[in-house]
């Protein structure tokens, strides 16, 4: 089979839009992202709504149709369709044995990470660039791509019972663990009370924010002592701890022994790795 990505791309729609696939039904997979406003997709006769956050994942065969700003505005006065979406037809050995490795619904609800769209954007730079070849460059882009979505849907899976504003509050979380946030900063980012928020993702995800956040800034601190010459005290501050006393405190109740202790191991260790 020809391995390649057939169209990649993204879509802004200011006016009315349609597209059908209802003859033979699509001839390539299709992965389809709402980003931005709405629209209404029928898939093999059954119709459904979009909202920024759905993804479709659509084998060949399947019969599709799209269709932008067909529902009124509340108010016709102010109606102005605003849709975009990123997109992606692929039908190639690669896609088959990904598409393969679980059972795949049409349509979920995602949060979309930062890197699941940078390689969607990077999918459709390489895409543009004919003269180059790029076919082993594109087809890593595609399988990160594609583990980055199982991801995403992994997160807002019903029956891991983590809901998709769960997802947007880790993801916030994550974005913002080297730096100072406060829990009201992430009930704001999605439009919760601070103590429904705070419920929400510890009976998502078994700990706290501020626990979560403590993990990837101690993670991010041992790769430091691990790959770097950076000070304790530069680490403590990069990692975003508000002293050195209390990274001190923190990643020995974690670790069982001080930064100090395992900075000395780790440079003990060195010479042993060099000489491998």
């Amino acid at each position: 089979m020809k391995k390649n990505i057939l169209v990649c791309g993204f879509s802004y729609h200011t006016s009315k839009f349609y597209t059908s696939h209802r003859g033979q039904g699509l001839g390539s997979y299709l992965i389809r992202l709402q980003t931005e406003g709405a629209g209404v997709v029928s898939v093999n006769g059954r119709e459904s709504r979009l909202a920024p956050g759905d993804v479709l994942l659509l084998p060949p065969g399947t019969l599709y149709e799209l269709r932008i700003g067909e529902e009124p505005a509340a108010d016709p006065s102010a109606a102005k369709i605003a849709s975009g979406d990123y997109y992606l037809f692929c039908l190639n050995d690669q896609m088959i044995a990904w598409w393969n490795r679980a059972p795949r619904k049409w349509k979920y609800r995602i949060e979309p990470s930062e890197m699941l769209l940078s390689l969607w954007k990077q999918l459709i730079l390489e895409k543009h660039r004919l003269s180059e070849d790029n076919r082993e460059l594109t087809a890593h882009l595609l399988g990160a791509f594609c583990l980055y979505l199982d991801r995403a849907i992994h997160e807002t899976d019903p029956a891991q019972s983590r809901p998709y504003t769960a997802a947007r509050m880790k993801r916030y979380v994550e974005a913002h663990a080297m730096e100072t946030f406060a829990l009201e900063d992430v009930a704001k980012h999605v439009g919760l009370s601070v103590s429904r928020a705070v419920h929400l993702f510890k009976e998502s995800y078994g700990k706290t924010m501020i626990q979560y956040a403590m993990d990837i800034r101690l993670s991010g601190a041992v790769d430091r002592m691990n790959y770097t010459s950076m000070t304790l005290g530069q680490i403590s501050d990069s990692c975003g701890f508000k002293s050195y006393t209390f990274f001190h405190k923190v990643f020995k109740e974690k670790y069982g022994i001080s930064p100090a202790a395992y900075r000395s191991k780790v440079q003990e260790m060195l010479p042993v790795l060099h000489d491998r």
